[in-house]
């Protein structure tokens, strides 16, 4: 029968205690800002507000240099796009140049956020931020893995290599040189300058043999050397001694239009074109993945911090 007393004595020693300790708290960080308020002279809530200042600032400066971060992003896709091979591949044209701009673009938003002290505004350049960094991340992995096989193999007397199709990776091969792509890349190719380019720049033999031409030029520009075929300039070739020696010796054509834009090997020096600029561009986009993410984890503190201060910011007032 006495129970409900019991109960009521208990509920009533922990309000006590928890009001006690309340009071402590209260007591504690109220003392604490009247001694930096006496020694410094400051108002109580300079301390909290220019806490929250320090921290929106350092958020913006990492902003500013996620947005630096963005133009090396950029340029390397701008590079990419513009060579002759990736003008010829549409898909493999803008990924990178594309979140290169979305980079930029979140970063500025971040950059807002913390000048003005927007907080749902640094919210979203976080979450967006996040998926940037996650997706440039995949995109490295992925050009890494289907670029990490090199068909290429050094012909004797040669300073330049030639490449065998089977020596890339499958995703590249389904991708470049299945008859539904080809025609469409064979046609760009031959309306490019890739090929007019080694007339320019070679005249005699030993120049072209001893210069250092791209892949694409090696495979689509002149017949494989295996062939045997004789030298009269950088696309004009005759006389073959081994025309069995590879099935791409007879699809050899002097016609300017043709060439060896049908043979397989012209295919393999499309894709040997590809992975040696994507491999020069993933430099540049780990160089940026890595600051990137290192903002972003000090961006998340900051940001963390800024919070922490606005809500004690808050009761300090109650309390104070």
């Amino acid at each position: 029968m006495q129970t409900p007393h019991y109960s009521h004595l208990y509920n009533h020693i922990i309000s006590q205690t928890s009001t006690y300790i309340l009071k402590k708290i209260k007591s504690h960080h109220h003392n604490k800002l009247l001694l930096l308020h006496r020694h410094y002279h400051l108002p109580l809530h300079f301390f909290s507000v220019s806490a929250m200042g320090v921290s929106n600032n350092i958020t913006a400066v990492l902003n500013f240099i996620a947005f630096l971060c963005s133009i090396p992003i950029i340029a390397a896709g701008t590079w990419l796009a513009s060579k002759p091979d990736n003008e010829c591949i549409h898909a493999f044209r803008w990924p990178v140049v594309i979140l290169g701009i979305l980079i930029l673009l979140v970063s500025l938003a971040g950059f807002v956020g913390a000048y003005w002290n927007k907080q749902s505004l640094l919210a979203f350049y976080l979450f967006c931020m996040a998926i940037l960094i996650a997706l440039l991340l995949i995109l490295l992995v992925f050009a890494f893995v289907v670029t990490r096989r090199d068909g290429s193999y050094q012909v004797p007397g040669r300073n330049y290599k030639e490449y065998r199709l089977d020596g890339f990776s499958d995703w590249l091969r389904d991708r470049v040189t299945s008859s539904a792509n080809w025609g469409k890349i064979r046609t760009c190719l031959a309306d490019s300058d890739v090929c007019i380019k080694l007339n320019q720049d070679y005249i005699t033999a030993d120049q072209f043999f001893n210069g250092h031409i791209s892949p694409l030029q090696a495979r689509c520009c002149k017949p494989p050397t295996v062939c045997g075929y004789n030298y009269v300039n950088p696309t004009l070739w005759i006389n073959p001694v081994n025309q069995v020696g590879d099935p791409d010796c007879f699809l050899w054509s002097n016609d300017q239009t043709q060439l060896c834009y049908n043979c397989n090997s012209c295919k393999a020096g499309l894709l040997g074109n590809l992975r040696k600029e994507w491999r020069k561009a993933n430099v540049i986009l780990i160089v940026a993945v890595v600051v990137l993410i290192w903002v972003y984890l000090i961006a998340c503190s900051a940001f963390k911090n800024a919070q922490t201060e606005d809500l004690f910011r808050r009761y300090k007032q109650g309390w104070v």
